[in-house]
């Protein structure tokens, strides 16, 4: 028992611990979404709230910054490293990515541009997309990062881009079609790539979040264009908004009462 104690107090422990985090979303994802194809049954109200409280928001977001406050307490990351940025800072970052994400998704020439259906794809897109940048690159990025520190700063840098990339692109095993095909995996671990770029570029979660989640509004329109059911978007979903909004509200706060708050110690 004690030996599994100091295995987790050091800096490769903290990173199996942060893989198996990813390991237990990864399962849950599957088991509350793609098992079931919650996200391409816009009616199941029930559904989409049980897979975004659990593997989203408890798994995803919550238990996640557990694991991130436990790597800072080591001195294994910092706040800064892992994202965690002034006010000021990340209000200009998120500008910044907002403008960027915007320019990006009308090149793409998306399905839509109505305010409504933008408003309730970005909405369902959100709480997943919190919960992807929180375990892919805050927690196994980041940690990946501080504990190939020792090898060099490109070889870091270049190994928890890679790791994180690849990861995001796995885990869509676990969702519903068309994500969970291997081509799309293998798509999805490109994009992978450029969010990692920004992240470990800009240092800053919440910017990382915005932009991203644009990838995800372009990606879920596509697949709703394909099926036919982006027509149900074009009225508020009162319900998907507001998870959304409860999903932010709850990450937002553990962050800042939390793992901001809470004295570091050794």
């Amino acid at each position: 028992m004690r030996m599994k104690s100091d295995f987790l107090e050091r800096p490769q422990g903290i990173l199996c611990l942060a893989l198996v985090i990813y390991g237990i979303w990864v399962i849950a994802t599957f088991l509350l979404e793609g098992r079931t194809l919650t996200l391409l049954r816009p009616e199941a109200v029930t559904d989409r709230v049980l897979y975004t409280l659990v593997a989203n928001i408890l798994i995803g977001a919550l238990l996640a910054l557990l694991v991130v406050r436990r790597a800072i307490t080591r001195k294994i990351i910092s706040f800064k490293s892992a994202g965690f940025q002034s006010l000021k800072r990340t209000l200009t970052a998120v500008v910044i990515a907002c403008i960027l994400g915007a320019i990006i998704l009308v090149l793409q020439q998306p399905s839509s541009l109505d305010p409504v259906v933008l408003l309730n794809v970005s909405a369902q897109v959100f709480p997943v997309t919190i919960a992807e940048i929180a375990v892919c690159w805050i927690v196994v990025g980041s940690i990946t990062e501080g504990v190939l520190s020792t090898k060099g700063k490109v070889a870091a840098l270049a190994g928890s881009i890679l790791l994180s990339s690849i990861l995001f692109g796995v885990y869509h095993f676990a969702h519903s079609p068309p994500f969970n095909q291997p081509t799309m995996v293998a798509f999805l671990s490109i994009i992978g790539l450029g969010t990692g770029l920004v992240y470990f570029i800009g240092r800053d979660l919440y910017a990382t979040m915005v932009f991203h989640n644009f990838f995800g509004v372009i990606g879920v329109m596509q697949s709703l264009s394909a099926s036919g059911l982006l027509r149900v978007y074009s009225q508020p979903l009162f319900p998907v908004i507001g998870m959304a909004t409860i999903s932010f509200v709850i990450f937002a706060g553990f962050d800042l009462l939390y793992v901001r708050k809470k004295p570091v110690t050794s």
